[in-house]
């Protein structure tokens, strides 16, 4: 089925990019598969995130269907664009749709993208996995590919909205997992993690060193930011 909503809106996301001078940095785009249905797993920081997740497939002619909660589908304008760029909206309360959609979406072909976070990170680590991104991939035998994006939040994040020209955004793409029905998907689920927070830390290696004097609200605390510091959240009984 041709897509017909979703190129003007890349369109438009390329012009303002362009606007904004933002410099891109992307690593591993060869990581991910050229067709097939793939899961992309993406680490969330930023309300940038969501466009800046689709680069990388964007650049090998291929879209991403992003999982979002479904109260921006109700939105009067964001509706409407939502569904026809055919991303998938997300229920709390009944998450057996979404996940039956996904995986429809998976076997038809499709590059699902996933932030298993759920939430974005105020540390800018990586957060605690939810498991539905493995047991998509295990339910369409569809690879899962990791990525970082990293950046974005310097531009529009919780309470921060800064156009300042030449904001540079990181994007790394791992390399493929290939989950098997039968296997344990919290034991996969913390390889996920664990493979990308290797690929979040390979990121902040290249990204660019704050200014002297500068606040480096936007990196981690371990990094010599002064992001928040990361404490993991306690296990639910």
């Amino acid at each position: 089925m041709a897509d017909f909503v979703y190129p003007p809106v890349v369109l438009a996301a390329k012009s303002v990019f362009k606007g904004l001078g933002i410099k891109f940095v992307i690593e591993g785009a060869e990581n991910l598969p050229r067709e097939g249905g793939v899961v992309l797993a993406i680490n969330h920081t930023s309300y940038l995130d969501f466009a800046l997740g689709g680069i990388p497939a964007e650049r090998i002619g291929r879209h991403v269907r992003f999982m979002a909660k479904d109260g921006i589908f109700k939105h009067r304008i964001g509706g409407p664009l939502m569904r026809g760029m055919k991303h998938i909206p997300v229920d709390r309360d009944a998450g057996s749709q979404s996940f039956r959609d996904a995986v429809g979406a998976l076997k038809a072909g499709e590059i699902v993208g996933v932030f298993p976070e759920a939430t974005m990170s105020k540390s800018f680590e990586i957060k605690e996995f939810k498991n539905g991104a493995v047991r998509m991939a295990m339910s369409a035998k569809a690879p899962i590919v990791p990525m970082i994006i990293y950046g974005g939040q310097r531009i529009l994040y919780y309470g921060h909205k800064d156009l300042t020209r030449g904001r540079t955004v990181c994007l790394t793409v791992g390399e493929p997992m290939y989950p098997e029905r039968g296997q344990d998907a919290d034991a996969l689920t913390v390889e996920l993690r664990a493979r990308m927070q290797v690929l979040l830390d390979q990121t902040l290696d290249r990204y660019p060193a704050p200014l002297p004097g500068e606040d480096a609200w936007w990196l981690p605390r371990r990094r010599g930011g002064t992001a928040p510091e990361y404490v993991p959240e306690a296990p639910e009984i």
